[in-house]
């Protein structure tokens, strides 16, 4: 019997790349898995936590965890989102003992898609082919708290026909920040701009990473800039045959 995986898809994926996510759910069930879309689904609360909204976030968090109690495994195209589930709903429950509890509970059950894969499903090579030059952004969420790094990197690898070029400071933020974005645009503009030549100088023409908000904030930057280098999540890319 086939294991059955909910998808957690994320504001920013639900509402501005939703092929983001049917290319996730398509490569969940290339490898065998039962996917399924719990619709009551909504936030997982960091716009509302980053921006001091506690009291609004507890409720969309405490929503998340009635939604998603009894999935097996949820499966999320972002770093960022994985991050405030499985690390800050604990801040966030820190005086409620019942839904800390369930918080610690729900936790180990929440994996970033890339690592889903490497570490869940065992698999690098999905069956995957995009013939071109791609560059890696590593996601501050992803790399900082989840520790994610060469996860991603492995299943580019393995992706026929193409060819992986590290830009040279892959590491660093790429200005969105959420909120940080809008309170501080030209502290984002510069961090942005200091990214695209970086990844300009690779010769890639597009640029991958596991967070549809790092994504938006460089193609933004891209196309003021007039690049035609395009940006694409991971999922989009193993989803490619």
């Amino acid at each position: 019997m086939a294991r059955r995986v909910s998808i957690f898809v994320t504001c920013i994926v639900d509402q501005l790349f939703p092929q983001v996510g049917l290319a996730m759910a398509g490569v969940l069930e290339r490898l065998g898995y039962e996917v399924e879309f719990r619709q009551d689904q909504t936030c997982c609360c960091q716009p509302a936590f980053n921006s001091g909204y506690h009291v609004e976030a507890r409720a969309v968090a405490a929503h998340f965890i009635r939604v998603f109690r009894d999935a097996e495994f949820i499966v999320v195209p972002s770093g960022s989102c994985t991050s405030m589930i499985t690390h800050h709903f604990f801040d966030i429950f820190s005086g409620e003992e019942a839904l800390h509890e369930e918080a610690g509970y729900l936790a180990p059950r929440v994996w970033e898609f890339s690592r889903f894969l490497t570490e869940v499903a065992n698999v690098e090579d999905v069956g995957a082919r995009f013939d071109g030059v791609v560059t890696y952004h590593d996601s501050c969420h992803a790399l900082r708290e989840l520790h994610i790094k060469e996860g991603p990197r492995r299943l580019l690898r393995k992706v026929n026909g193409l060819e992986l070029r590290e830009m040279s400071i892959a590491e660093e933020c790429c200005g969105f920040g959420g909120t940080f974005s809008v309170k501080f645009p030209e502290v984002s503009g510069g961090m942005a701009r200091t990214k695209i030549e970086s990844i300009t100088a690779t010769g890639a023409s597009t640029v991958v990473s596991i967070d549809s908000s790092c994504l938006m904030q460089l193609q933004g930057a891209l196309a003021k800039a007039g690049s035609p280098i395009r940006t694409m999540h991971l999922a989009e890319i193993l989803a490619s045959r």
